[in-house]
């Protein structure tokens, strides 16, 4: 290991700045045609090209999107493209080039001791920093700032370098600063940046000194018209080389692979059984979120959303089977019911104030998506079975809505263990015919009655049968016959005795 500036020196080390460094790694990359970015799914043509134009072009750039757009992790993952390690003098505060120290202390080092000034290696995640703007954060935070103690202690004019408490910024030196929320960042504090992104030095308090940095620059922010927090000032935003818009999932596939890499599906109790459609009931509550208009746009709808409600419907499920001792997960979409936690909070409506509106909304989007979701599988139970001058069709679902309007009512629950759940759906005329559509056998009890289950819902949905939630559980019946059945209320003994 080199340990000297003339050991270094004699190595051939090759010197330059930290974007030539990320130029040479991303054009290596390139030629090897290995992937620029692990895990970060749907932007292989589109925000991924644009990160590597700005690093091929020497950018600092700022990453734009709404919430969920795994900005922060494309900033992270930027360290990937950075030298296993580097030399810096040893005990630099600001990660002084053994070629061309900056500080004061360094210079002084090297003068003194030349070619056995000592240096150290430093790795990729110690040249990374991030800051996440608050209106509280300082100049002196990014910056950096007079420290009055050290300037007495060790006797140094104010305008000494020795009598300075570099902030973050400077600290990153050779490395990339990456700052969160940009413009929740006061005014007068981006100003300060506008050195930095220009000039690449700091100034301290208004003295001369001067540190010229070797930094790559990256910020990230939503759009000015949801961050009603603060923006950006155009100075600074014209100083910020690069604008990189980021996006959503632009199919439910790419939602669904994103929504499986980062939820916790498979538990360590229990094998889970979840099926496809499921998992696209619950990436389609998000896409039918981000075009609903109770939904506020402007504050986009993120991939969170999937990730909570999937985790709270495998969680409700793991309930189910630790209480009724069964030997499987299997989600059911009576789940999904039970997971409204996972939306609630993570859209915002465009009318606030009512407590059950975004739970009045979260349930609608439910119905909705399976509504959609079922029609991918099955044939749209709505639609015409008769043309002109051709046989009428029949109708997989007439057992199954005749049955209904017989009297016959069905009640499931959330908490219904397996066997029970199965002997409930599969007395139901024709409901297994249908549901073995999804290619189950008929033994499988566990995917058979949950895919009973969705048939059920979507005859709902398509406003072929009724439904009605109480504590006892989900109840289906005839559509026509509980339009004229009056509701009926639980009474306990003091509303008898009222």
């Amino acid at each position: 290991m080199i340990t000297t500036l003339g050991e270094l020196r004699a190595s051939g080390y090759a010197d330059g700045t930290i974007k030539d460094e990320l130029r040479r790694n991303v054009i290596a990359k390139l030629r090897a045609k290995e992937p620029i970015f692990t895990g970060i799914i749907g932007f292989d043509d589109s925000v991924i090209p644009q990160i590597v134009n700005a690093i091929l072009a020497g950018h600092d750039m700022l990453l734009l999107g709404l919430r969920g757009q795994a900005k922060t992790r494309i900033a992270r993952q930027l360290t990937t493209l950075l030298d296993e390690r580097i030399p810096v003098i040893k005990g630099s505060e600001v990660n002084d080039h053994p070629f061309h120290p900056v500080s004061y202390r360094a210079t002084q080092m090297v003068a003194e001791m030349g070619d056995e000034t000592p240096i150290e290696w430093i790795g990729r995640d110690e040249r990374y920093g991030e800051k996440l703007a608050t209106p509280d954060v300082s100049v002196a935070d990014l910056i950096g700032d007079i420290d009055p103690i050290k300037a007495a202690t060790q006797r140094l004019h104010y305008a000494h370098e020795g009598a300075i408490h570099f902030g973050l910024v400077p600290r990153t030196n050779r490395g990339i600063v990456v700052i969160n929320e940009l413009p929740d960042l006061q005014p007068r504090i981006q100003v300060a940046l506008f050195n930095i992104l220009q000039e690449r030095d700091i100034q301290i308090r208004g003295f001369t000194v001067r540190i010229p940095l070797d930094i790559l620059m990256v910020f990230t922010a939503n759009p000015e018209d949801y961050t009603n927090r603060g923006s950006i000032i155009t100075p600074l935003k014209d100083r910020i080389q690069s604008q990189i818009l980021t996006h959503y999932p632009a199919t439910i596939e790419e939602g669904m692979a994103i929504t499986r890499q980062e939820s916790w599906i498979h538990r360590s109790s229990l094998p889970v059984l979840l099926p496809t459609y499921l998992e696209q009931i619950v990436e389609s509550i998000a896409f039918l979120a981000r075009a609903s208009e109770y939904v506020d746009q402007s504050s986009g709808v993120s991939a969170r959303l999937t990730i909570s409600t999937l985790e709270n419907v495998i969680s409700n499920a793991e309930r189910r089977a630790i209480v009724n001792n069964e030997d499987t997960i299997a989600p059911r979409i009576a789940d999904i019911t039970q997971a409204i936690t996972g939306i609630t909070g993570k859209v915002e409506l465009v009318f606030e104030g009512e407590q059950e509106g975004p739970q009045k909304v979260a349930r609608a989007l439910i119905g909705k998506a399976v509504r959609e979701v079922f029609r991918l599988y099955l044939p749209d139970p709505n639609i015409r079975r008769t043309r002109k001058g051709q046989q009428p069709v029949d109708d997989p679902y007439a057992p199954i809505v005749r049955w209904f309007e017989q009297g016959n009512m069905l009640t499931v629950s959330d908490m219904m263990p397996l066997s029970e759940f199965y002997a409930t759906l599969i007395h139901v005329p024709g409901l297994a015919q249908v549901a073995s559509a999804f290619g189950y056998d008929v033994n499988d009890q566990a995917r058979m009655a949950t895919a009973m289950e969705f048939v059920l819902d979507a005859l709902h949905q398509h406003s072929k049968i009724a439904k009605s939630d109480s504590s006892a559980g989900t109840t289906y019946k005839d559509l026509v016959g509980s339009i004229f059945t009056p509701p009926s209320f639980d009474m306990d003994d003091d509303d008898l005795q009222g």
